[in-house]
């Protein structure tokens, strides 16, 4: 057997750099009532995000009924076109 086919084979893994989200659907926000801040600590709070992450995503699955401002680490598009077309807004929180 070849020296090079003996030797264990090592490289670079990018599963030690990659982000993880907790997601939270559009539909579920609306347990918070109309014009009311939804920030990380109040979904957390409502038990909408739990466990352990990097931050939160808020996904566009289902259909959201009420004003409100989001401030999470990520939006997928259809849920930030959501937020701000009933007038809401949707911030990045850093």
């Amino acid at each position: 057997m070849p020296l090079i086919r003996r030797i264990p084979k090592r490289g670079f893994n990018n599963a030690r750099f990659k982000v993880n989200y907790l997601p939270v659907n559009l539909a579920a926000l609306n347990a918070f009532a109309d014009g009311d801040v939804v920030d990380i600590a109040a979904l957390r709070k409502a038990g909408l995000a739990t466990g352990k992450s990097d931050g939160i995503k808020i996904l566009g699955q289902g259909t959201l009924e009420r004003r409100l401002t989001v401030k999470a680490n990520a939006f997928s598009a259809t849920a930030k076109a959501a937020i701000e077309k009933l007038g809401g807004t949707a911030e990045i929180a850093g």
